[in-house]
This record gives structure tokens, C-alpha cells and sequence, in this order.
């Protein structure tokens, strides 16, 4: 009776959504595959760490390191190739959340390698993982793609504002000195119109007291009056 039973349990709760076949299929090939998925790699950690750390489980077939398929660069992943099926199943058992790198890797089954699968996914070139991330984490190249570009956007912004210094005004600026010199003209306007309405005034008063005074009487002669002008009158 016991061998009616299907054994139900979970060898990887990845699913690779590029597997050519259903899921029942997947199943099978986690089952039977030598290959085993590395995450949660560091982008300095190289094939040889790898390599050393794996070969105690085995004797290994072959290594692909994952890549940023822009930059060609190792992205925090690797796909590690057995030569049997016990060996792949010591590395899930034992390696997995081991330290490398001062990171806890995580090892699954993988149905198998196939060329292609060793790019990055994620819309930058890298993975998935590392677009939306928001945490700074110096083992996966700083900050998300999503959160770096906005911080490059808001640098790109402040170094262009900054470089426009003139149309901003502050303290000390081109625009203060513009503004005093201009107050300056108006204040000189000011006085030279003030000085204008004086001068104005003045005149005015100067006639009305030249109209005011009386006559000279022709009887007396002024102070200012010379001898000649006294003899052409007589």
C-alpha cells in the first residue's frame, strides 16, 4: 500500500516560469537534475570561492556564474553542475546557508542548465531581486536600480540648480546687487526730482517778491544807481 503514495513534498519552492514543459514535468526534472541554484551571492564572491566550497560535496561538472547581461559582470548568482544525483542532494542538504562572503547563501534544485539562463532577468541587466530593493547592501552593489537612478535623478537635479545660481537669490547674489543698485538709481531719481521742485519753488517765490516790491521813486536816487544813469535822466 505504501507504494500507492506519491511523495508530496516540495524539492524547491522556485518556479521557473521559462521551464519548457508543465509542472508535473518540473517536477520530475528536480528530481532527477545534478544541478543546483546558488543565491544571495555577493557580486565579489568568484567562481574558485565557489568551487571550493562546493567541490566538499562532490566532484563537480561544471560552474556558470550568473551576469548582468549589459555590464557582463557576476550578479549574485550561479548554477553549480554535479556529476550525481547524491552529491547534489549533500550540497542542498549541508551548503545551504552556509556564510560566503559574509552572506548566507541559499542552494535549491534546479531542473537544469540550459544556455541563456545565465543572465539576469531584471530590466537593467541584472536580477529581479536588485531592482526593488530599497535597502543599502554593499555585497549587491549599494542600493536597488530603482532607488539608485532616483538618487542620481535627485544629484543630477541638485548639481543643475546649483550651477544656476544667478536665478535663485540669495543672500550676498547678483540679484542683491542688482536690486541695490537699481534702488540706488530710484533714490538718486528721487533726490534730482526733489532738488527740481525746489529749485521750481524758489523761482517762483523770487518772482513773486520781485512783483511785490514797490517802485522806485525817481526823486532818489539807489545806492546802486551810478552818476552817469543820474546825468542821462536830467
Amino acid at each position: 500500500m505504501a507504494s500507492l503514495f506519491v511523495n508530496t513534498q516540495v524539492l524547491s519552492p522556485y518556479r521557473d516560469r521559462r521551464f519548457p514543459g508543465t509542472q508535473d514535468e518540473f517536477e520530475v526534472a528536480l528530481q532527477t537534475s545534478t544541478t543546483v541554484y546558488i543565491g544571495n551571492l555577493s557580486f565579489y564572491t568568484t567562481e574558485e570561492q565557489i568551487y571550493d566550497l562546493f567541490s566538499r560535496c562532490g566532484e563537480i561538472k561544471k560552474i556558470t556564474m550568473g551576469l548582468d547581461k549589459n555590464t557582463k559582470t557576476p550578479c549574485g548568482f550561479c548554477f553549480v553542475v554535479f556529476y550525481s544525483r547524491e552529491d547534489t542532494e549533500d550540497a542542498v542538504k549541508y551548503v545551504s546557508g552556509t556564510i560566503l562572503d559574509e552572506r548566507p547563501i541559499r542552494v535549491d534544485f534546479d531542473w537544469g542548465f540550459q544556455d541563456g539562463r545565465q543572465w539576469g532577468r531584471g530590466r537593467s541587466g541584472g536580477q529581479v531581486r536588485d531592482e526593488y530593493r530599497t535597502d543599502y547592501d554593499p555585497g549587491r552593489g549599494g542600493y536597488g536600480k530603482i532607488v539608485q537612478r532616483e538618487l542620481e535623478s535627485r544629484r543630477q537635479l541638485v548639481d543643475y540648480t546649483g550651477g544656476l545660481g544667478s536665478y535663485y537669490t540669495t543672500p550676498g547674489s547678483h540679484d542683491d546687487n542688482r536690486s541695490s543698485h537699481r534702488s540706488g538709481r530710484d533714490s538718486s531719481r528721487k533726490r534730482h526730482r526733489g532738488d527740481d521742485e525746489y529749485h521750481s519753488s524758489e523761482r517762483s517765490y523770487r518772482e513773486s517778491n520781485r512783483d511785490s516790491r514797490p517802485e522806485k521813486n525817481p526823486r532818489f536816487r539807489e545806492r546802486h544807481d551810478s552818476d552817469e544813469e543820474e546825468s542821462s535822466k536830467r
